[in-house]
């Protein structure tokens, strides 16, 4: 008898972190949309992502970022620049590199030596 009371008592317990577990996960920071896809399928699935299809899908995720009032995932707007840079369009591109440098200051050395690159100072 004893033996059954503890195992029910385990399993109550077992129950209870369960339950707690599949609780709804705290939200992300940041809303990450295709962005995280679109990076993996260019790199493994080549020519199923290419950057047109990039500059669409990121650009409608900024749009539904902002509409609901989220915040732009590191590399989002660095990433799409470099969708602009393989497009040939340099201003779009800058303008994207300055936005993530803006939006996360800590990214500015790297930033600033692509913005480099793109313009064609290879210094």
């Amino acid at each position: 008898m004893m033996l059954l009371f503890k195992a029910s008592r385990y399993f109550c317990i077992a129950v209870v972190f369960i339950i707690g577990g599949c609780a709804q996960q705290k939200p992300s920071l940041y809303y990450w949309g295709s962005y995280e896809s679109l990076v993996h399928d260019m790199y493994l699935k080549p020519g199923q992502a290419e950057s047109h299809i990039q500059i669409e899908k990121l650009t409608e995720d900024l749009e539904r970022i902002q509409a609901e009032g989220k915040r732009v995932p590191p590399g989002l707007h660095a990433h799409l620049g470099y969708m602009y840079f393989l497009q040939g369009n340099e201003p779009a591109a800058l303008q994207e590199f300055a936005t993530e440098r803006d939006l996360f200051p800590e990214s500015a050395t790297f930033i600033d030596s692509i913005i480099k690159r793109a313009k064609g100072n290879h210094k």
